[in-house]
């Protein structure tokens, strides 16, 4: 049995489904670790169950034709991210961030969201070999903002250093990415505390021109009601296309 299954990089690989497909593929290790749950895909801090996770196989993608229609023509701009690195494209033509909405949980946001940082990945790391570059260990990082601040909550709540150490260390990766996820946006009420942290995110990425998938079930003219002022929200729609998502919650229904 050969190993396409288990690696984002099958997708354009020659050696995908041949003999040499198999988990000694340094590829495969360079993306997934010797283990499989390691390398690349756990340095952006992608949850387990999302790590396999591409547009081809995504299971949100027979409940929303249209959306996968948009993200994999959106998928086509990633190479100019070399470009992009070495500052001669166009700002027109600059990779734009994404806010993936619906007002129901369980539409496939996240998992698209998860789908689109692996195929960065894929491209990253491909792109970066053809060209003769050494891809990046950390090309792409996720956050889940909804942990993120009950870990925020937690700590501030309980004195504990080394738990903020870790949230800052998060925020910090958020903030330098060259490609991230910021998962649940907005979900809940927020304090001016954690509200700068994740303002301070979100600017970095728009003032470096960096591009953010966003998702939330907060319609984006609502955000400034969940972090009391303008100005976040602003910045998050600054070279960002809303892409919303329809219908009920599929969650409880997989086989």
């Amino acid at each position: 049995m050969t190993n396409e299954r288990n690696c984002v990089l099958a997708n354009g690989c020659k050696a995908a489904g041949t003999s040499a497909c198999n988990r000694q593929c340094s590829h495969f290790i360079a993306l997934h670790g010797a283990s499989g749950n390691g390398g690349r895909s756990a340095a952006a801090g992608l949850p387990r169950e999302y790590r396999l996770t591409t547009l081809a196989n995504s299971p949100a993608r027979a409940g929303q034709p249209a959306v996968y229609k948009s993200v994999e023509n959106y998928v086509k701009t990633f190479e100019r991210q070399f470009e992009q690195t070495e500052g001669y494209i166009e700002p027109a033509d600059r990779i734009k961030s994404l806010y993936l909405y619906s007002a129901n949980s369980g539409t496939g946001k996240t998992t698209t969201a998860a789908a689109l940082l692996n195929e960065w990945l894929r491209v990253h790391y491909s792109g970066s070999l053809r060209r003769g570059l050494t891809p990046s260990l950390r090309p792409a990082y996720f956050l889940d903002v909804n942990e993120w601040q009950t870990e925020f909550n937690l700590a501030t709540m309980t004195n504990d250093e080394d738990g903020l150490t870790e949230f800052k260390r998060k925020m910090t990766l958020a903030m330098a990415a060259p490609f991230a996820v910021l998962d649940d946006v907005g979900v809940r009420d927020c304090t001016p505390a954690f509200r700068g942290y994740l303002h301070a995110i979100v600017n970095a990425r728009v003032t470096n021109q960096l591009p953010t998938i966003y998702t939330s079930n907060i319609a984006i003219e609502r955000l400034p009601d969940v972090f009391g002022e303008q100005r976040l929200t602003d910045r998050i729609r600054d070279l960002c296309r809303v892409i919303e998502f329809e219908g009920e919650s599929k969650r409880g229904l997989r086989r």
